[in-house]
């Protein structure tokens, strides 16, 4: 199949249980929830969403005909080092392409695969790190995986409803925008009240890297 990307890119992750490590993003185009586009926003079922998505105009952005074609983009980004190499597939929605050939095709050039993902569709096998950042509203259909992420608060979607799944971790991010001091304050004392809860932060966003 072919991949639309949007971009990839070397970065450090900001977020979540692996942040501070070095990762090549490779962000899909598209998603189930969302078109992307402002004029919809209101309508999605994520419209609090930070990203952009849309089209493949991105750095190393474009549509890969092949596995290994994408693989291999992936591996340009990260350069000559060897060791620790690790890329986290985004969206957008990565799993409306993400597939079992991708993967193994990134784990034969010594690359940890990680996935971040809605959790309404289901992952192909292999993938090293699933972390799943359900959406109000939605059928979770990815209940098991490494990390559980969710974005506090959303109306219809309590961490209470989640804090039983199969996940290793479990973390609690709050909502940007307009309220980001108000929600980061909500998620502290959750946290704090609810102590199989971490938090976390967008920490890239704080130091003003992608």
């Amino acid at each position: 199949m072919a991949y639309a990307v949007k971009e990839i890119f070397l970065t450090l992750q900001g977020e979540g249980a692996q942040s501070g490590r070095a990762a090549v993003f490779c962000r899909f185009a598209g998603c189930n929830l969302w078109t992307g586009r402002d004029a919809d926003r209101a309508s999605a079922q994520c419209g609090f969403c930070d990203t952009d998505f849309v089209g493949t105009d991105g750095t190393r952005g474009g549509s890969y005909a092949t596995a290994a074609a994408l693989a291999d983009a992936v591996e340009a980004e990260w350069g000559s080092e060897r060791g620790y190499r690790f890329v986290v597939f985004t969206g957008g929605e990565p799993l409306l392409q993400v597939d079992a050939a991708l993967v193994d095709a990134l784990h034969a050039r010594g690359f940890t695969v990680a996935v971040e993902t809605n959790g309404t569709i289901d992952p192909p096998a292999g993938l090293d790190w699933i972390c799943v950042s359900p959406k109000a509203g939605t059928e979770l259909r990815v209940r098991s995986g490494q990390e559980m992420k969710l974005v506090y608060p959303q109306p219809d979607a309590p961490p209470e409803a989640f804090a039983a799944l199969a996940f290793e971790r479990f973390s609690l991010q709050p909502m940007d925008g307009p309220a980001l001091a108000a929600n980061t304050a909500r998620a502290i004392e959750y946290c704090l009240r609810h102590p199989q809860w971490r938090l976390s932060l967008q920490t890239h966003k704080a130091i003003g890297i992608r």
